[in-house]
């Protein structure tokens, strides 16, 4: 991996006190422990890839800052600032680098605050060589869909006066208070969160009134939050998990990698260094032209479009077990394709390689264990996965059989040791699955016969 420092150790176990004899004397229940034990995510190093890992690396060098987070935040900044002058076509949609990242970590031990600060040092030392090519950057919290506005608006009449248009459209939101947004959303009338999504695809805001003549029009926005984990699953409604507003988010859990009582500042020389490169990536996509739209087109390589079919047939649009978790997930294929964009343009070319490619899988798996470790319990996971397990083996079976009856997948499939209820759970899942994994096929019986009509379960 290109550049990339090896990120600090994580912080060492704390040693147990007792005896083996006094543990094997205390009661135990093996099928519950299993359920609800598990490992925290665990990103690969593949994630650090090139300036992201140098960047990642020289923040968290000496300090207690998760390296992951740091790389997430740059990453979200990094995406703003390319603007929207690059773009890659895939079928009728036409992708830029927006990236919406949340970082989610307790308080205190997440570190949420110090993972942005390198970035925010980033900044300025980029305005310091060239102040065209660093975008604006809001902290101080969004509230409405028409506040989002006024920061990027088209130009508007206030009286006689004309208040002259932001021609800049490149906009990097930071909200440290992330429940800010998801407590705005909840407000009668508010639509900030549906502005948010419009803003994800890089949709016009032009509210349908005639009283507000604020426009915004070719928004490239990008958002870095931060919250914890209890307000993130307490404030976050059914209907923002559900209508698309959460699964345009890189969710990652990251909390801090060591303890240390002085951490070291990064040397301003390494930061002025890192900044000089981070302008030649601007100055390579263009990034001064801010009313330039579309100008440049990127594309796959050979290799890169293999493997993404690749993922886009299994990971990218694979089932987790769990609706709400698949709610989450569900932009995973369009944000690996903004993540390899800018794993390609940090390497100054325009064609995604199977790098690119692989490194913007590896933050796609993080966020996946994120998601998961987050919104779904550990005893809950442990149900997901074997709900998993049973559908994969009533695939196996009808592969061989061709079909089967539900009695016949009940005593053939599972040797009668599967309940009733899990059967049709798992047979309720094929069915639901996009697209679905089998079809039922109901045979009527005549009229004298006696019984239920019988159905036959086949492959799609």
């Amino acid at each position: 991996m290109p550049g990339a420092k090896k990120p600090p150790s994580n912080e060492s176990a704390p040693s147990i006190s007792g005896s083996l004899e006094d543990l094997a004397t205390e009661p135990s229940n093996t099928t519950e422990s299993l359920g609800s034990h598990r490992n925290a995510p665990q990103p690969h190093r593949t994630c650090l890839y090139g300036l992201v890992g140098e960047i990642a690396c020289a923040g968290s060098d000496g300090t207690e800052t998760n390296p992951y987070a740091i790389a997430a935040n740059f990453m979200a900044y990094l995406s703003c600032a390319i603007g929207r002058g690059i773009y890659l076509p895939i079928g009728n949609t036409w992708h830029h680098t927006r990236l919406f990242c949340l970082h989610v970590g307790r308080s205190g031990r997440g570190r949420k605050g110090d993972a942005l600060s390198l970035v925010m040092r980033l900044d300025q030392a980029v305005r310091g060589l060239n102040e065209t090519f660093a975008p604006q950057i809001h902290r101080g919290g969004l509230s409405s869909r028409e506040g989002l506005v006024a920061l990027m608006h088209d130009g508007y009449k206030q009286g006689k006066q004309e208040v002259e248009p932001v021609v800049d459209k490149r906009l990097w939101v930071v909200e440290s208070e992330f429940a800010n947004v998801l407590h705005q959303g909840r407000r009668e009338g508010n639509t900030l969160s549906a502005a948010l999504r419009d803003c994800w695809d890089g949709v016009c805001l032009k509210p349908a009134t005639k009283s507000n003549r604020l426009y915004a029009s070719h928004p490239h926005v990008c958002l870095s939050g931060a919250i914890s984990p209890g307000e993130l699953t307490g404030m976050m409604t059914t209907r923002e998990l559900t209508n698309g507003f959460a699964n345009r988010f890189l969710v990652i859990w990251a909390e801090r990698t060591q303890i240390l009582p002085f951490p070291k500042p990064t040397p301003q020389a390494t930061v002025d260094s890192l900044a000089r490169r981070i302008l030649k990536v601007l100055e390579f996509v263009g990034a001064d032209q801010h009313a330039g739209r579309d100008r440049v087109r990127m594309e796959l390589s050979a290799q890169a479009q293999w493997r993404y079919s690749q993922l886009y047939r299994s990971e990218l649009n694979g089932d987790v077990g769990s609706d709400l978790v698949n709610a989450m997930l569900e932009r995973r294929a369009p944000m690996l394709l903004r993540l390899a964009m800018l794993f390609a343009l940090i390497d100054l070319q325009l064609k995604v390689d199977i790098a690119h490619i692989e490194a913007a899988m590896a933050w796609i798996r993080y966020a996946t264990a994120s998601v998961r470790y987050v919104f779904v319990s550990a005893a809950d996971e442990a149900t997901m996965a074997q709900s998993l397990d049973l559908a994969n083996r009533v695939l196996a079976f009808l592969q061989e059989q061709g079909k089967a009856t539900r009695s016949e997948i009940s005593t053939d499939c599972f040797k009668g040791r599967i309940t009733k209820a899990q059967i049709d759970a798992c047979l309720d899942h094929l069915l639901t699955a996009t697209p679905p994994k089998i079809c039922v096929q109901v045979i009527q019986r005549s009229v004298d016969a006696p019984g239920s009509h019988t159905r036959i379960y086949r492959l799609v």
